[in-house]
């Protein structure tokens, strides 16, 4: 039993809980063409005007807007303890809940109507580190979205 204790003590302060870091909604979404600004940890990752601590690249399609966006739902259905909780045409986002702790991560994109690139940002809503967590998962998105040829 001690040692188990001992494991959440290191792992929380690895993650560095903060429970005032919980994401508001007003912080989620699409504003004036923008997704938000990553908070100052490092749990989050955004494509749009970010520093280079959180800079991601967009994820680049060449089909049309419609079927990019229908094949990035469809690829959301597989990634682990994941989902769709709001859509629009131009916009998706979804919740991923980590295996063990079920700590909660939003993760959005934002297809603008002028580019072919989907805008994303992945963070988490409580702590300072996620160990990588939402840099890898859009990353596994990426490969997934152009394994199928999108």
């Amino acid at each position: 039993m001690r040692s188990i204790a001992f494991v959440f003590v290191i792992l929380i302060a690895l993650i560095g809980f903060a429970p005032g870091t919980l994401a508001a909604s007003d912080l989620l979404g699409v504003k004036d063409n923008h997704l938000s600004p990553c908070p100052s940890t490092p749990n989050c990752v955004l494509s749009q005007d970010a520093d280079k601590e959180h800079q991601i690249a967009p994820l680049v399609y060449q089909t049309d807007l419609d079927t990019a966006r229908k094949t990035l739902l469809e690829v959301l259905k597989v990634v682990p303890r994941t989902e769709v909780v709001e859509q629009t045409n131009n916009y998706i986002r979804a919740r991923s809940k980590s295996r063990i702790f079920k700590f909660i991560d939003d993760v959005e994109f934002y297809f603008p109507s002028q580019e072919k690139v989907i805008h994303v940002r992945s963070a988490a809503r409580v702590g300072k580190s996620d160990l990588g967590v939402n840099h890898r998962r859009i990353e596994q998105i990426r490969l997934a979205l152009k394994d199928l040829k999108v």
